[in-house]
């Protein structure tokens, strides 16, 4: 009777829990397809100010229903230097008290329309043509599956209190006595460890309170548990990356795990003080059509958990300086783990794909850096009468490291491409593929120019004065399209090409005469047909490296 009864009941809370995971997965998603431009412009709000910092974090969270997604976003931005452990720390406070709404989603009386609003929702994702709409209906059909999931994990619970077994198990970890909060804390972080997600934890711990099979007091222990084991989604990103990264991660272990613990230190206080706030005893029990119901418990549950944080986070912010410098003195320099990768990009990243857009963004705008500096490097390598080793040295490394970060955004964006994502990140995403692969083009053709000069050197020979007027001439005007495509992959500005299109005519149609001319001057006197050979090919590298930004200035411009 007993193991009947047992898988009944764990048929239905395993279910509703993973009705609940994916309720919230397409919340997150359909939200963040919502507000991807929003999510761009929070992140890029973030300053040394802890209260912005703050509250970027909470807002952030708030739209995507995932500390754990932002926890680990925040580890991968610190990783690429996008963002200062100083800013990191801020953002993470945010993300814990942005968590708590997810308690107050639940709290809303609208438990029984969970299924009628995964249905109705439904018909417009399965649909409708509109891309926007899709993903609302997809957050929709998010919240439907989070109240359904909850509502079947509650059916669930329900009959554990009818076996003794569970019931004996379960007063193990009653929060009366400060070893069953201790006890029942490290249940709520083992918990959340094992589901990694908060937000699935809590609702467990709704479901079994509100199914009557724990007490309200252990609710609260269990909530308190939870926000420690949640720290373990970041800690377990931040293996194999930069110092800072470690330490934004054993940051937000510090501050949960500080906060846990003077919560338990006036535990009992504390209830009282939720409590009196709610003006009821969350842990009530009401008789409502013949059976044990208890209405204020998961208030009394979203309370606690945004008690803590919110008072957490205004205990520490005037301390976050002070935990920087406690994070830098346990990371020090000399731990540092060099990330093995040229780009900063982090897989972790691929959680919010408008951020892992950027990020992809700040790597190709590094690409276009190089390609300069090798320009620059090319005219300090061979503009003297010796060959400059050093600048050419420059040049040859840098290629290797364009050639590796193009392999590393290829991979990276592979990835992304790979998830659901909305039309304007997919194109994005295409566009950046293709400018990578430009850049990376574009440093072949220098290094190309810089072999063909040392070609020269090598065979004892030298460009006429007439040609290499010619060439150096070219290279300023090549070098300055560059730079004005370079600020328009800056700027994003997608009128870039109808600007650039004119320009590289123009150097096309320059070049052309520069060939004619020298072809012209061969029958007038004679010259080594290697400085023929030599100079064809460099006007011609030239004409590529233009071919190739004017490439990039077509994708910034979403042309094909």
């Amino acid at each position: 009777m007993h193991s009947e009864l047992i898988f009944t009941m764990l048929f239905k809370a395993v279910g509703g829990l993973g009705i609940f995971l994916l309720g919230m997965r397409h919340l997150s998603d359909g939200m963040q397809a919502i507000a991807g431009n929003r999510l761009r412009t929070l992140i890029g709000a973030v300053t040394n100010n802890r209260l912005i910092a703050v509250t970027v974090g909470f807002l952030f969270t708030a739209v995507i229903q995932s500390s754990s997604v932002t926890t680990v976003m925040v580890v991968g931005l610190v990783n690429s230097g996008v963002m200062t452990l100083l800013q990191a720390i801020g953002v993470i406070m945010g993300a814990n008290i942005g968590t708590t709404i997810t308690g107050w989603i639940l709290v809303l009386k609208i438990g029984k329309y969970g299924l009628p609003l995964l249905g109705f929702a439904s018909f417009f994702y399965l649909f409708s043509k509109n891309e926007r709409t899709r993903f609302a209906a997809g957050a929709a059909m998010g919240i439907g599956m989070v109240f359904f999931g909850l509502a079947l994990m509650k059916s669930g619970f329900k009959p554990l209190r009818t076996v003794p077994e569970f019931s004996d198990w379960f007063a193990l970890f009653d929060a009366t006595t400060y070893i069953g909060i201790i006890g029942a804390a490290l249940m709520g972080c083992v918990l959340t460890f094992m589901v990694q997600s908060s937000s699935a934890t809590i609702a467990i711990t709704m479901g079994l309170s509100s199914a009557g099979v724990i007490g309200f007091d252990t609710a609260a222990a269990l909530v308190l548990g939870e926000n420690i084991g949640t720290t373990i989604t970041a800690f377990l990103a931040s293996l194999g990356t930069s110092r800072n990264a470690k330490r934004a991660a054993y940051g937000h272990i510090i501050f949960n795990m500080i906060g846990v613990l003077w919560v338990i230190a006036i535990f009992p206080f504390y209830l009282t003080l939720v409590k009196k706030f709610l003006g009821v005893d969350p842990g009530i029990m009401v008789m409502k059509d013949g059976g044990e119901t208890f209405p204020y418990i998961i208030m009394g549950i979203a309370t606690v958990h945004s008690g803590f944080n919110i008072t957490n986070t205004l205990i520490f912010i005037p301390f976050i300086r002070h935990l920087e410098k406690l994070l830098h003195y346990l990371v020090p320099e000399s731990e540092a783990v060099t990330p093995p990768q040229v780009t900063k990009l982090d897989s972790s990243l691929l959680e919010t794909p408008s951020v892992a857009a950027d990020s992809v963004h700040m790597e190709i705008l590094k690409m276009s850096t190089v390609t300069e500096k090798m320009m620059g490097n090319l005219v300090e390598a061979v503009g003297g009468d010796t060959v400059q080793r050093e600048y050419a040295e420059r040049i040859f490394s840098k290629e290797k490291i364009l050639d590796d970060m193009q392999n590393e955004i290829s991979i990276f964006l592979t990835d992304l491409l790979a998830e659901s994502l909305p039309h304007e990140i997919t194109e994005e995403s295409r566009r950046q593929l293709r400018m990578a692969d430009e850049y990376e083009s574009i440093s072949d053709y220098i290094t190309k120019i810089l072999k063909l000069h040392l070609r020269l050197k090598e065979a004892n020979l030298e460009l006429p004065m007439q040609e290499k007027a010619n060439i150096a001439d070219l290279h300023k005007e090549v070098m300055a399209y560059m730079k004005l495509v370079n600020r328009g992959c800056a700027a994003k500005n997608h009128d870039i090409a109808g600007e650039a299109r004119p320009l590289g005519d123009a150097i096309t149609d320059k070049i052309r005469k520069i060939r004619t001319l020298h072809i012209s001057q061969l029958s007038e006197r004679r010259k080594d047909p290697m400085i023929t050979m030599v100079f064809t090919d460099m006007i011609n590298s030239y004409r590529r490296v233009k071919d190739h930004a004017l490439n990039i200035a077509e994708a910034i411009a979403g042309e094909k």
